[in-house]
């Protein structure tokens, strides 16, 4: 049986073993000390004042959208080309969605298309910037438009742990928004299995995201609201606890939190490797003229959690899918990221139209999402390009 490259591939070694078992043996498998390290330790890693940890950055997202205030009589805009979540995050509660095209060099949310975007739509609570592939958006420009309508900035960085702005702070320190999130999927830079994490400066955001990630339940020093329920005379019920908004279960374990924890420590290794990586390809596909890789201008802010090319298919005489077919017999796995939301039948029931942002339409066309992870190996990137080649007649 033949081996494949998969376009993308946790690392687990045995501290990360360790880890699990030592949970699994020595700790509470939920709500126990655990999560509230790997808090810890993402907060200290990003520079960020507070990290709450949940079951995933869609639950993320969901809870980010309700602390910024995200109802039924506003809009949050964020870009086309991203996974659904970043958008149905709105639509759970209640907001319209609005996008805005993407830059063609960066395939982030292009600044100046917000800026006429902004324009044209009113009570705009939130805008999520998403960094595509792991590059940051323009953070600066995105908060100044932010800045001047109001709106809060929750940055879906559920690529991009480990990268950083050009001054050199970390995607994560919430310099430039209000919420900053990340993902623990075992294809991103570090796996807990399942998981998310959100960063914030902001202490009321932090104390509303820990209780809407379990239940609604008054959390830390929060007041009680029914102050004679919590006493009995002059003392305290140690059980009291108190419902004090609609939340949801959305909280990680503490099994999960222990692998991401530990796999945090191996962060810098991972992201070095992934950038080597990276800048291999584009010198391996520089000769090509139907290949163009994105975003290598970006190297060294990206956390390079994709691999992603432009291919010119019209000038190569192969469809996408038939490549993608060729390159799977020989053992090589490729990926598509994403077909715009836009296209995505239920969104065409909303209204949307793919034709209007012309740039994500034109970028998912020739996208294509080679193997790239920690594990993979110069002979295996050898062969990934050769047999491109070979394919392609190139």
């Amino acid at each position: 049986m033949k081996t494949s490259i998969p376009y993308g591939k946790h690392y687990i070694d045995q501290d990360d073993i360790d880890a699990v078992v030592d949970v699994l043996e020595n700790h509470p498998l939920t709500q126990g000390k655990k999560v509230s390290d790997f808090e810890d330790a993402i907060a200290e890693f990003v520079g960020a004042k507070y990290a709450v940890a949940m079951s995933s950055w869609t639950a993320g997202l969901h809870m980010a959208c309700i602390a910024a205030g995200v109802n039924d009589s506003n809009a949050v805009v964020t870009s086309p080309i991203t996974f659904v979540a970043s958008s149905n995050a709105v639509l759970y509660c209640g907001a319209e969605v609005i996008f805005s095209d993407i830059d063609k060099s960066t395939i982030n949310l292009c600044p100046e298309e917000l800026r006429a975007t902004v324009k044209k739509h009113k009570n705009i609570k939130a805008i999520i910037p998403v960094h595509f592939s792991g590059l940051p958006c323009d953070m600066e420009s995105i908060k100044k438009t932010a800045d001047g309508i109001n709106a809060l900035v929750i940055e879906d960085a559920a690529h991009a742990l480990g990268a950083t702005y050009p001054d050199g702070s970390k995607v994560g320190s919430c310099k430039y928004s209000d919420m900053t999130g990340f993902s623990f999927h075992p294809v991103k830079s570090i796996a807990a299995g399942e998981g998310g994490m959100i960063t914030t400066n902001d202490q009321a955001i932090y104390k509303k995201l820990l209780r809407l990630r379990s239940h609604g339940i008054n959390k830390l020093d929060d007041d009680f609201i029914d102050k004679a329920a919590a006493v009995t005379g002059a003392d305290n019920n140690p059980w009291y606890m108190e419902m004090q908004e609609l939340g949801y279960n959305y909280r990680i374990t503490d099994i999960q939190a222990a692998l991401g924890e530990s796999q945090l420590k191996k962060l810098p290794r991972f992201l070095d490797r992934r950038r080597q990586l990276a800048k291999r390809y584009d010198q391996l596909f520089s000769d090509i003229a139907q290949i163009e890789p994105i975003q290598s201008s970006y190297r060294d802010q990206s956390s390079h959690h994709l691999y992603v090319i432009r291919v010119k298919y019209e000038f190569i005489g192969i469809t996408r899918a038939k490549l993608m077919a060729e390159l799977e017999t020989e053992g090589i796995l490729t990926q598509v990221h994403y077909i715009p939301v836009t296209s995505h039948p239920y969104y065409k029931n909303l209204g949307f139209k793919s034709v209007d942002y012309p740039r994500a339409v034109t970028f998912y066309g020739q996208a294509l999402s080679l193997p790239l992870f920690f594990t993979l190996t110069n002979v295996e990137q050898d062969k990934v390009v050769n047999t491109l080649k070979r394919i392609l007649s190139l």
